[in-house]
């Protein structure tokens, strides 16, 4: 069974920086995509970011060049830089693995980020 748990969230002043980390467990980490999407209270959640099994990157227009992707496939995790934090980043923070045997959520972490 695929398990993600999320961690790093917190309270940051606007232009700080916090990193996010997603640890997975029970899939074939390697071979798998992971996103992290972003979600507000009575809103849609949002896609955030993105990491291929191939390490490569794709990211929202809304974070391109404050935020960044990475994996570490030894230690099943991936990390997420954010940078020139705005306080409209503040949502709760979800990491997405996606494997041949579907996707799977995290249970989210709160970033609140205070202008």
């Amino acid at each position: 069974q695929v398990q993600l748990a999320e961690s790093g969230g917190g309270l940051v002043q606007a232009g700080g920086s916090l990193r996010l980390s997603c640890a997975a467990s029970g899939s074939m980490f390697r071979y798998s995509y992971i996103g992290w999407y972003r979600q507000a209270p009575d809103k849609q959640r949002e896609f955030v970011a993105l990491i291929t099994s191939s390490c490569n990157t794709n990211y929202a227009d809304s974070v391109k060049g404050r935020f960044t992707m990475s994996r570490d496939n030894a230690k099943n995790t991936v990390t997420l830089e954010m940078n020139s934090l705005k306080p409209e980043d503040t949502d709760v923070y979800y990491c997405k693995l996606r494997d041949m045997g579907g996707d799977y959520w995290g249970q989210g972490t709160q970033v609140t980020v205070s202008s």
